[in-house]
């Protein structure tokens, strides 16, 4: 293995060309002495703006301590968050999916443009942790993955629906009051109920505490290697945090010392089976199937919704985590993390031992040291909640491209009903909030995919106020748009092609007949091929539209949900730079 101290930064301290580059460094606190040193990356969200990142400084800092600790220079950078929780139901969540991209894109830059020897990321909301991901992918030097921890539960007084008596005794998340609006709306709770589960259902920093998209993300990173085993669940405000981001710098100085493993060491197909595995097993979020993809992207491998799909096809259920199941990322901690699922994976044949991890050790030999399933938060897979993974691939006439669905936790796994055609988010919320739809119907929503909003909404807040309502398994709903890792119901989202490009969705009438079938695998419309392609004929050209900003770069860059909503053609390639003519031949 190659020593890699200084490979990078050696362009920018190394030389008698390299006195301004030195002078700058210089005016920021180096000395001589610290300018032999490696230079070490570490590019957090930390933000005000979503209780997501708000701990992050802490886990940021005390990641310096270790690289410190381990010979090397921190040098703390950040990117932007997008807040789903304030974005969401409004116009602003087209922002969120696109800052998935500009947060890697800000992982470059920092590192790229001042030659950084190794990278921490740290990231505590949804799309910044696939960010941070797929830009310690992208640069590929030695680097370690770190999540700021998940918030911990509050509380919901007892006599609403749902509770078990009077005063404050059920447990309650952000999803409790999300589900409460709906119930308002229904006329069950009064406002003043609804005010109380508002004011106490979000107690500290930290990311939403279910298996919603954020955990599921921080699972994946364990799961592919890129972060420190046995981190991901642990709760936001718990000190065991501070230990970890200080291991964390100190194997990143040893990495750069081994030269290996480097991030797209890690990120193998193999270790790509194994994340998705690790998804389905817990009922985790369906954004996980846009975000796999878009990270083996940057590794230049093609994992597309069909891969992801082969793999949640074979995988039992086997996490008992909500939104599906009744616990939260805390209780995971408890009962042994990520290992104790990885654990219960491996001994049922389903996972690649032989994948690295971040230490270097296989998958296998490294999970010797954890704990295997508890029997009750995780199930051994001999004996599993259900013989069928948390999601599910859905194909047909209606999804040539595939449409994703979260089963964990439905009765049913069959709907038939008819359409109604809402030809945005807004449109449908406000039938959903006026309790204008019924029993059987199937809610379209298009228009909502990476081109077509563009940005692809999340649709939590149509969904929650549905199951809120009562009317979670009574009616289904399908869009080419997103859902919330908190999702749950018959919603079916990243139906693709999407209706901007022409997909099947926009062919969509009031009234046609669905099929879903979830143990089949099928989406389709009771349509003949023949009265599609009239239909297609007659449909009207997609008016122009005028967007500027980032929206307008993004609308002309993405790439079809079923391969990740990508903007780049992937598998970056950073060669050294050539030494600088003049370094040599100058007097001492």
């Amino acid at each position: 293995m190659t020593n890699l101290h200084k490979h990078r930064s050696r362009m920018v301290t190394d030389g008698v060309t390299r006195a301004p580059h030195r002078a700058f460094l210089r005016a920021t606190g180096l000395d001589d002495a610290s300018m032999q040193k490696p230079f070490v990356a570490i590019v957090d969200t930390f933000g005000e703006n979503t209780p997501c990142s708000m701990s992050l400084n802490q886990v940021s800092d005390n990641a310096r301590l270790g690289v410190a600790a381990g010979g090397g220079i921190p040098i703390r950078g950040s990117a932007i968050s997008v807040s789903d929780g304030t974005s969401m139901n409004h116009s602003g969540m087209r922002m969120s999916l696109v800052s998935r991209e500009i947060v890697a894109d800000s992982v470059e830059l920092f590192v790229r443009a001042h030659a950084y020897d190794a990278l921490i990321g740290v990231a505590g909301c949804d799309k910044t942790l696939p960010g941070i991901l797929m830009g310690m992918v992208r640069v590929n030097v030695p680097g370690a993955f770190l999540f700021g921890g998940a918030m911990l539960p509050g509380v919901a007084p007892g006599q609403i629906p749902g509770g078990g008596g009077t005063g404050q005794q059920r447990q309650a998340t952000i999803l409790t009051t999300i589900e409460a609006v709906g119930t308002a709306q229904r006329g069950d709770i009064t406002r003043a109920q609804l005010d109380a589960i508002e004011k106490q259902c979000t107690p500290t920093a930290g990311s939403c505490p279910g298996q919603f998209t954020a955990n599921t993300m921080a699972m994946v990173a364990e799961a592919l290697g890129l972060a420190p085993l046995g981190s991901a669940m642990v709760p936001a405000v718990y000190s065991e945090r501070i230990a970890i981001a200080r291991r964390a710098g100190e194997t990143v100085m040893r990495t750069l010392k081994e030269g290996a493993p480097l991030p797209r060491d890690l990120v193998t197909l193999k270790s790509l089976e194994n994340a998705c595995a690790a998804v389905a097993a817990t009922g985790g979020s369906t954004n996980a199937a846009l975000h796999i993809p878009a990270i083996a992207h940057e590794a230049g491998i093609r994992f597309t919704l069909d891969d992801v799909q082969r793999v949640f096809a074979r995988i039992p259920l086997i996490g008992d985590l909500q939104p599906g199941g009744r616990y939260l990322a805390q209780d995971l901690h408890h009962a042994g993390g990520v290992p104790a699922v990885l654990n219960a994976l491996l001994a049922g044949g389903y996972l690649h031992g032989d994948a690295l991890t971040l230490d270097g050790l296989t998958l296998e030999d490294a999970l010797r040291g954890y704990a295997g399933p508890d029997g009750t938060v995780v199930r051994s897979c001999d004996e599993p909640l259900g013989e069928n993974g948390g999601l599910v691939i859905l194909r047909g006439n209606l999804a040539p491209d595939g449409a994703c669905l979260k089963i964990a936790g439905l009765k049913a796994l069959t709907f038939s009903g008819k359409t109604r055609i809402f030809e945005c988010e807004e449109d449908c919320m406000a039938v959903v909030a006026a309790r204008d739809y019924r029993e059987g119907d199937v809610l379209v929503i298009r228009n909502e995919g990476p081109k077509g909003g563009p940005g692809m909404r999340e649709m939590l807040s149509v969904t929650a106020a549905i199951y809120g309502q009562g009317m979670g398994e009574k009616v289904a709903l399908l869009t080419d748009g997103r859902f919330s890792g908190a999702t749950r119901g018959m919603c079916i989202g990243y139906v693709g092609p999407e209706a901007a490009v022409g997909g099947p969705i926009a062919l969509l009438r009031d009234g046609d007949r669905v099929q879903i079938d979830a143990r089949a695998g099928t989406l389709r419309v009771e349509l003949s091929d023949d009265e599609l392609a009239r239909r297609r004929a007659d449909l009207p050209a997609r008016p122009r539209r005028r967007l500027a900003g980032v929206l307008e770069k993004y609308e002309a860059l993405v790439r079809p949900a079923h391969l990740g909503a990508v903007t780049h053609s992937g598998n970056l390639d950073w060669p050294y730079d050539a030494p600088t003519h003049g370094d040599d031949g100058a007097a001492a």
